[in-house]
């Protein structure tokens, strides 16, 4: 296929995406009253000052848990999507040590990555039909999949995959390519000229890109997902709280990087993961930009943190702020107080222009403008998360770019979680003037009609005694 073809087909089956329709959920399954009963607490708008740890889950009851929701999503995502797109057929395919972002999804949790080459086949028959799940590998992957190929009757792989295709006759084929997202892009070019090789040349008219599948796949959330989520982020504001007390910083000693480096630990001794190394940064007074490094943490400071864990392949990422008072002093300055309330209400703005179907970069637009409007100065970087930290979706900004982006091209779905990220810049009096920046970060869920914070937000300064 040329490269000319290829890209027309990725074009015509992301414009498809334009037009997505919120999704319609079974129930929600059974809850297991052990497994993570102590992460399935309500969505809450109001963040706790002092959050609680939840008991981090064993590793044996992680996998259960994981496996659970990975069958779930498998029963209901994946019919919804290649319905929604019209898709007949959708064939992933990852190598041992080059994982293919969208099965390393979908792989079971006692499968540490891919084994050799697996290939994995989506087939749907229509007339209401489940959809087929086939594996074509040497190793099956945990009863989620039908093992669909034995090395002693065929040994070449890509002729049985070829020999379903042909008994099954599909009207499109989708694979992974994408010029716009790595999402969307993980078949390469060596097995795909494999693939088609040992397809019959009919079949090679058929391919069409996999790139909007692999984002509806990726960006959307199921039922019992929504049920830990707000566990999960709970779990990472606790962290946080910790991170930002006597109990890690001793003003006039602690640096920037201790904080950074306890985060680190901290995780490591609870068995659990950082999807990105923590950051610590510090405004004072006097001084321009974010310090970090080796800076020691004064009496006085704005401490700002950029936090995220991964746990239950679900992502977290947030940003607070903490103020180190001054000997004497019982609250934080007016100036810097109003200064977080601003990027409260940039919040608010951006969250009131959610709407299905609504793209990214016109989301961005309208928030701005309103904010702007209101005499705010913004900047908004909100992205999807889930099972990536900057997930699969739309961008609705970026830090470096305020005028729209093809990545935010794409429309705003449903039963999608986001985390809401962006800054306002205010001008501080008790610093003679001083432009401040005040970021926040917080995990919430689309659900369609109202976006919904998972476990609140900070709506007041983190007060860190300095004596």
């Amino acid at each position: 296929m040329t490269r000319s073809c290829l890209c027309n087909r990725i074009a015509r089956i992301t414009s498809a995406a334009l037009a997505v329709s919120a999704l319609t959920w079974m129930p929600a399954l059974a809850q297991d009253d052990h497994a993570h009963s102590s992460l399935a607490l309500p969505m809450s708008e109001t963040e706790q000052a002092t959050p609680q740890l939840p008991p981090v889950m064993a590793l044996r009851d992680r996998a259960e848990l994981i496996d659970r929701i990975l069958e779930e999503r498998l029963d209901t995502v994946i019919p919804q999507i290649m319905r929604e797109q019209g898709i007949s057929m959708w064939l992933l395919m990852a190598r041992e040590y080059f994982e293919e972002p969208v099965i390393a999804t979908m792989l079971d949790a006692r499968s540490m990555a891919a084994r050799r080459r697996t290939i994995l086949i989506f087939f749907d028959p229509g007339d209401g039909s489940p959809v087929e799940r086939l594996t074509v590998s040497r190793y099956g992957l945990a009863g989620l999949f039908e093992p669909s190929w034995d090395p002693a009757d065929e040994p070449d792989q890509w002729k049985a995959v070829a020999d379903i295709i042909t008994e099954r006759d599909p009207a499109n084929i989708a694979i992974n390519f994408s010029d716009l997202t790595a999402f969307g892009d993980g078949m390469t070019l060596s097995q795909y000229r494999l693939m088609t090789a040992a397809l019959p040349d009919a079949y090679e008219d058929r391919i069409v890109s996999g790139e909007t599948l692999a984002v509806r796949w990726l960006e959307t959330r199921t039922p019992t997902e929504m049920e830990i989520y707000p566990g999960i982020v709970r779990t990472a504001h606790a962290l946080i709280g910790r991170a930002f007390s006597r109990e890690v910083i001793t003003p006039g000693l602690t640096t920037a990087d201790d904080v950074r480096w306890w985060y680190r630990e901290e995780l490591s001794r609870l068995g659990l993961q950082p999807w990105f190394h923590p950051s610590i940064g510090i405004q004072r007074q006097g001084e321009e930009g974010m310090l970090s490094g080796d800076t020691v943490i004064e009496p006085g400071d704005l401490l700002w943190t950029d936090f995220g864990i991964t746990y239950l392949r679900l992502n977290t990422d947030t940003q607070h702020l903490a103020y180190v008072l001054r000997p004497g002093e019982t609250e934080a300055p007016a100036g810097l107080v109003n200064g977080l309330r601003a990027s409260n209400q940039v919040q608010d703005i951006l969250l009131n222009h959610f709407q299905v179907g609504r793209s990214g970069n016109e989301t961005l637009a309208l928030a701005r403008a309103e904010a702007i409007e209101a005499g705010l100065d913004p900047s908004i970087y909100t992205h999807p998360i889930g099972l990536h930290g900057h997930g699969a979706g739309p961008a609705i900004g970026f830090w470096d770019n305020q005028n729209g982006d093809p990545r935010g091209a794409g429309a705003v779905n449903a039963n999608t979680a986001w985390s809401i990220e962006l800054t306002s810049y205010s001008a501080v009096p008790e610093w003679g003037g001083q432009r401040v920046d005040f970021r926040t970060e917080e995990d919430a869920y689309y659900d369609g009609e109202t976006v919904r914070f998972l476990d609140g937000r900070q709506t007041e300064l983190t007060l860190i005694a300095s004596d």
